[in-house]
């Protein structure tokens, strides 16, 4: 069993981009007591629609992990290492929703399943997920999320 946040990565041949840099005026993430909280994030790619009318739980389930990948490089870019990350505390999603569409909560796993692969028991976190009428620029979800981390 591998222990370290990156060699899990890495098992998972998952190569980090750049991390994103915000869409306004805010940044993308604050460290306050040894909690990172992340902005918001959206998948790669910027792709638009709702979930319920263009997108499937499916792809959902894929655009959340994309995302999840996206606060991961905010992670490794802030901090320098994934292993300076203690747990996951908390993430929010918002999903971009048809108002049947009635399975957010599933494409939330996409991150949540993630972050249990990438750091094990500490990636276990509470969570929360909200379909919305609409997001910035239409995306299909944004995630935020909250870090216990160690300062370097």
């Amino acid at each position: 069993m591998l222990e370290s946040a990156e060699d899990r990565l890495a098992a998972l041949g998952i190569t980090l981009p750049e991390a994103s840099e915000p869409a306004a005026k805010y940044t993308n993430y604050v460290i306050v007591n040894g909690l990172m909280f992340v902005s918001g994030k959206g998948p790669a790619g910027n792709p638009r629609g709702k979930l319920g009318q263009r997108y499937t739980t499916e792809e959902g389930y894929q655009f959340a992990r994309q995302t999840g990948i996206e606060v991961l490089a905010v992670l490794k870019s802030a901090l320098g290492s994934l292993d300076h990350v203690k747990r996951v505390v908390k993430v929010q999603g918002f999903i971009n929703a048809d108002p049947e569409f009635s399975e957010p909560h599933k494409v939330l796993n996409g991150f949540s399943d993630l972050m249990l692969d990438v750091f094990g028991e500490r990636g276990n976190h509470a969570r929360s997920v909200l379909g919305a009428s609409t997001l910035r620029d239409q995306l299909p979800l944004v995630v935020d999320s909250i870090f216990e981390v160690e300062q370097g």
